[in-house]
């Protein structure tokens, strides 16, 4: 199937007489005959569901969607993004341990980091992801155990040399962990330029109606788990009678570890109803993406003609900094997000936010109503100045997210602001 009826269709297949819309399974627990088939799914030998923590119907046809969408071998839902992110790194490090990061990534995504993971005894160095391989290098150390980026950084709207990454991750023989939140399946499938571990956060544009907190992992099942560096998916689990799951999950191994170890144990599991609404976004995804792109790409334009605006970053416009390597990854579209700041700086943005009308001010991105925010004071608020310079946030920086209305009313709201701001 093509992308946009992978959108409908993937992941769950109505048998004779059986409902067309995903059903929503609300139960925790399920039923079987006997002891020993339970025992069976406890010891992994056979797949199924029998407690809602680890697998339900509802959430896996959406984790089996999603897999298919990113080309993945298999996905896990969890009930944030950042849960997904935590998740995903947690899965294949531990104390003692060291991973690399783009400074250039979502402000909760940093904190978590560089100050929980700590606190966890895992350490991270931020590069810039502008710089050669041969810089990203010297951050790289003997316990160095992966590699993390975001495919369009939140909010400083810069897209990655996914290629530069993966070929750098591959060198030192670690994964490549990249989230692809911004640009969606729709626009950018990392796996295909070298990626290994893709994460979203669902809340935003797979969801894209603002009903429902989650998260996903998915894995490209390419990695080779059992060169040695990574003894938790290559050698026996005590907590499953020695099962190693390299050798009995093969390609699936990452994933499973992630559903069976992780999600048994810190239980960040969403709920049935929000599968079955992130489902709903999701059949829509292809639609909604083009129009916030062609919104986003009219509104960039208006933007740049404002006196009052500088620095303005959307990768879709020539000259952007990010044009080229956008033309690479995401020809087709981008997300709907602008990067700008006013020049009058803080308090001028913070006056030009607050003149807004239809334009929602709220703590959120890629909503099919356009919303616009104020990282410095919001999202990123917690990172100190030097961090602040680091992922790329400056003091009147202003995030806009082009929703899906008619542009002309995106537009003339802007516009409005503007005037206000001169008044």
């Amino acid at each position: 199937m093509e992308f946009e009826t992978k959108c409908l269709h993937a992941g769950y297949t109505p048998k004779n007489g059986e409902p067309r819309v995903l059903p929503i399974v609300q139960s925790t627990t399920y039923t079987y005959d006997s002891t020993e088939d339970i025992g069976k799914l406890f010891d992994l030998e056979e797949s199924g569901y029998f407690y809602t923590r680890l697998a339900n119907p509802t959430t896996g046809a959406v984790e089996e969607k999603l897999a298919q969408l990113e080309g993945g071998v298999g996905a896990l839902c969890t009930s944030s993004g950042q849960a997904a992110t935590f998740y995903a790194i947690l899965n294949i490090l531990e104390a003692g341990d060291h991973f690399i990061s783009s400074s250039y990534i979502y402000g909760g995504t940093f904190n978590l980091f560089a100050h929980t993971f700590r606190k966890m005894g895992i350490e991270v160095t931020f590069v810039d992801q502008m710089a050669s391989v041969e810089e990203l290098k010297k951050a790289v150390k003997p316990n160095t155990k992966a590699v993390f980026a975001e495919t369009i950084a939140n909010p400083a709207m810069y897209v990655l040399d996914i290629e530069k990454f993966a070929a750098f991750a591959k060198e030192i023989d670690v994964p490549f962990i990249i989230d692809n939140t911004f640009a969606t399946p729709y626009f950018c499938r990392p796996f295909e330029y070298g990626a290994d571990i893709v994460v979203h956060s669902t809340t935003k544009y797979l969801d894209g109606h603002a009903v429902q907190t989650g998260g996903v992992i998915v894995d490209g099942g390419k990695y080779n788990w059992a060169n040695g560096k990574f003894p938790q998916l290559s050698e026996p689990d005590e907590t499953y009678h020695g099962i190693v799951y390299t050798d009995t999950f093969g390609a699936a191994a990452y994933i499973t570890k992630a559903r069976v170890q992780l999600m048994r144990d810190l239980g960040s599991t969403p709920s049935p109803q929000n599968s079955f609404l992130l489902n709903l976004g999701i059949e829509t995804l292809a639609v909604r993406m083009d129009r916030h792109y062609q919104n986003a790409l009219e509104a960039a334009k208006f933007l740049s003609r404002q006196s009052a605006v500088k620095n303005l970053k959307y990768p879709g416009l020539e000259g952007d900094p990010s044009y080229e390597l956008a033309q690479k990854y995401v020809p087709n579209g981008l997300c709907g997000v602008i990067s700008f700041e006013i020049a009058a700086g803080k308090e001028a943005a913070a006056q030009w936010l607050d003149a807004l009308k239809m334009v929602s001010l709220e703590v959120h991105v890629a909503d099919i109503r356009t919303c616009a925010l104020h990282p410095a004071t919001s999202t990123h608020r917690q990172l100190t100045e030097e961090e602040l310079e680091q992922a790329g946030i400056s003091p009147g920086l202003v995030r806009l997210s082009c929703g899906i209305e008619n542009i002309n009313d995106i537009l003339t709201d802007l516009q409005q602001a503007f005037d206000a701001l001169e008044g």
